[in-house]
Formats: C-alpha cells, sequence, structure tokens
C-alpha cells in the first residue's frame, strides 16, 4: 500500500482548518484500503500580534470581518458546513481570541511523542475552542487538553513556564509564509504537491489517489 505524507499547515483558531481536518479525515477514511496517510501538524498563525491574555473575540473578529451582520452570515455558513462533517460549531461561545503561539508549542511537544498523540492534542484543541468556547490561549487550558491527550501534565506545565521551542514554533510559520502560503488550512503531499484551503472530502480523496498512483509510477519506472 502506498503511504504518503501531509504536512498540514494550520491554525487551532481558523475554522475553515477545522472544517478541513474533519473532510480530510473523511476521505482518508475513503480510501483507507488504498493509500495509507501521515499527517504533520504545522504551525501558523492568523492574529500573530494578540496579546499572550488574548482579545475580545467578537468585538475584534467583527472588525476584522467588516461589521457583525458579516461576522453573523460567516459563521451561520460555517456552522451549516460543519454540522455535514459532525462539528458543532458554537461561536457564540467563545469570549476570547487567543494568541495561538502557546498551543503550536504544545502541538509540537505532542509530535514528538507520536503523531497519534499530536493528532488528538490538535483533535482537542479545535474542539475546546470552537465547541466549548474555552481559551486555548490559557496555560491551564493547555496544560488540561495536554493531561487529556496523554501527556505529562507536570513536563507540559515546566514548559510552558519557559520559553522552549518558540524560536522553533516561529521559524516554522516563517518558512510557511516564505513558501506562499498565505492562508489556511494549506496541504503539502509529499512535499511536493500542495493544496489550499478547506476541499471537499471526495477532492481530497481523488487528490491521495492521484498521487499515490503517479507514486506507484515512478516506481515502476526506476525498475
Amino acid at each position: 500500500m502506498d503511504r504518503i505524507t501531509i504536512d498540514l499547515v494550520s491554525d487551532v483558531v481558523c475554522p475553515w482548518c477545522y472544517l478541513g481536518k474533519a473532510r480530510l479525515e473523511l476521505a482518508i477514511a475513503e480510501v483507507q484500503d488504498e493509500v495509507s496517510v501521515d499527517i504533520n501538524w504545522r504551525p501558523y498563525q492568523l492574529n500573530p500580534d494578540y496579546p499572550p491574555e488574548g482579545v475580545d473575540q467578537q468585538v475584534e473578529l467583527a472588525k476584522k470581518l467588516g461589521g457583525k451582520e458579516n461576522m453573523d452570515r460567516a459563521h451561520a455558513q460555517l456552522t451549516a458546513l460543519g454540522a455535514e462533517v459532525g462539528i458543532k460549531f458554537n461561536f457564540a461561545a467563545i469570549k476570547i481570541g487567543p494568541n495561538t503561539l502557546d498551543a503550536h508549542r504544545l502541538i509540537h511537544w505532542a509530535g514528538q511523542e507520536s503523531r497519534e498523540v499530536q493528532g488528538r492534542v490538535v483533535d482537542l484543541l479545535f474542539k475546546a475552542n470552537f465547541e466549548d468556547g474555552r481559551n486555548i490561549g490559557d496555560p491551564i487550558v493547555l496544560q488540561d487538553i495536554a493531561t487529556e491527550a496523554g501527556l505529562s501534565r507536570d513536563v507540559v506545565t515546566s514548559l510552558l513556564s519557559g520559553d522552549a521551542d518558540v524560536e522553533h514554533v516561529l521559524a516554522e510559520v516563517d518558512a510557511a509564509k516564505q513558501m506562499g502560503v498565505n492562508g489556511v488550512p494549506f496541504f503539502i503531499f509529499d512535499q511536493q504537491y500542495a493544496v489550499s484551503g478547506a476541499q471537499p472530502p471526495d477532492e481530497l480523496a481523488n487528490a491521495l489517489r492521484e498521487i499515490a498512483k503517479a507514486k506507484a509510477e515512478a516506481l515502476r519506472n526506476l525498475n
């Protein structure tokens, strides 16, 4: 079976990234008998200038989207799209717009354990923010998520209290921008094929099949 690695550039406060993740999971389930997929989560910050304590989410987002009416319309659209893939978006519950640097540090540490643990942490962060309205910039919330995902609370608490891997995360965000990523989610398949945006599951499944086919052909030509 062909194995494909996806570097998924995303931010855990990006609703389209949460949607893209759910759609990708459906696509992977569709091709699971044909293709094996590994996911590496790569950081991106939509709001790098937010202070550590965060901002008033409703006020800032309305400003960014050109008014409350536009924000409500976007939220209604996303809520409907989320419902199709099992996401219960609860935008009204999100009071704090966090700086996601520490959340990305946590994702990085989880990745050092295993892809499975990293996937769990990413899942819990998205759910905490978008479904439960928890502040994922709060160290206590991050410690809770780490514990739930199977990481050592003491280790994560200690790491969060310092600046471990801050430079690493910022360098990765910068590398994504240098590569031309200016919106997320951004999928990089096997470090050579790129897909931008939360594509429908069937399109992602087709992309996986096509790449697997191309890899198999390249291998045959080598032999």
